[in-house]
């Protein structure tokens, strides 16, 4: 596919490495060579030898269908949460909130105009919409998301929702620019979101940020309910506060966790 704006030092061959894992979406784990072609927009030849080369190294398989991704493609996605420590200084908080509501808990961050989970500790619900680490979600229509905005300036929140989303979900809640704001002002004012079935039937969730040392907005972390057993009164009047205390405490372990130099022993 064509790509402009590439400076000297773009290697093309890992982009379009990275173009095939993508490629296979929820609802086709499995993609012929075609497929795998003509959803990356890329030559046969040279989709077969990235989908052969990632055979080789372990990320895919040769199905009786066609390919299919490994669990090795996880290894990515846990490298960047295992870098950056935040999964290790949350995880005994999520766990204790997830024990106090008996609802969900995760930590989302920005990635465009949409979220990306890169935490979590989950309860057995059914609910509309699968979620896991790595999973994506148009952000507006998610607490975490109208979290993350609103600690962006408004010419920032304006670039970043001009981004197409890349989580291929079609969201309920579609504002117009005077009602998002309104939404991202009320957030701001009182420090906390609460989405109702806005993103999907079902889902209902209020989020808080986390924050590092310097007060700057890193991540957002949430309870999920199910919005046919958790009321928005039950969410915000019992739920809420153990959420915000939880924020609070990921913080400021967070700061501490900053400042202190971690060096890997080989």
């Amino acid at each position: 596919m064509a790509r402009g704006d590439t400076g000297p030092d773009f290697i093309e061959a890992l982009a379009r490495g990275l173009d095939v894992i993508r490629a296979f979406q929820p609802g086709r784990p499995v993609m012929s060579l075609t497929e795998v072609a003509a959803a990356t927009g890329l030559a046969r030849p040279t989709a077969r030898r990235i989908l052969l080369t990632l055979r080789e190294l372990g990320y895919a398989r040769v199905e009786e269908r066609g390919f299919a991704l490994t669990p090795r493609v996880l290894e990515l996605g846990v490298s960047y949460v295992r870098s950056m420590g935040l999964w290790e200084v949350a995880r005994p908080h999520l766990e204790r909130l997830v024990a106090q509501t008996h609802e969900s808990s995760s930590i989302a961050q920005l990635d465009g105009s949409d979220i990306v989970y890169v935490a979590r500790v989950a309860v057995p619900k059914i609910v509309a919409l699968s979620v896991q680490i790595g999973t994506r979600f148009p952000a507006l229509q998610t607490s975490l998301g109208k979290v993350l905005l609103a600690s962006l300036p408004p010419a920032e929140v304006e670039r970043v929702l001009a981004q197409p989303s890349r989580s291929g979900i079609q969201s309920r809640w579609q504002p117009t620019p005077q009602e998002r704001e309104a939404a991202l002002r009320a957030v701001r004012a009182r420090g906390w979101a609460l989405t109702d079935e806005q993103l999907a039937p079902g889902i209902r969730s209020v989020a808080a940020p986390l924050r590092d040392g310097l007060g700057n907005v890193i991540a957002a972390v949430n309870v999920n309910a199910h919005a046919a057993e958790t009321s928005v009164d039950k969410l915000t009047e019992e739920h809420l506060p153990l959420l915000l205390k939880t924020a609070g405490a990921i913080s400021t372990d967070w700061s501490l966790y900053d400042t202190v130099p971690h060096v890997t022993a080989s």
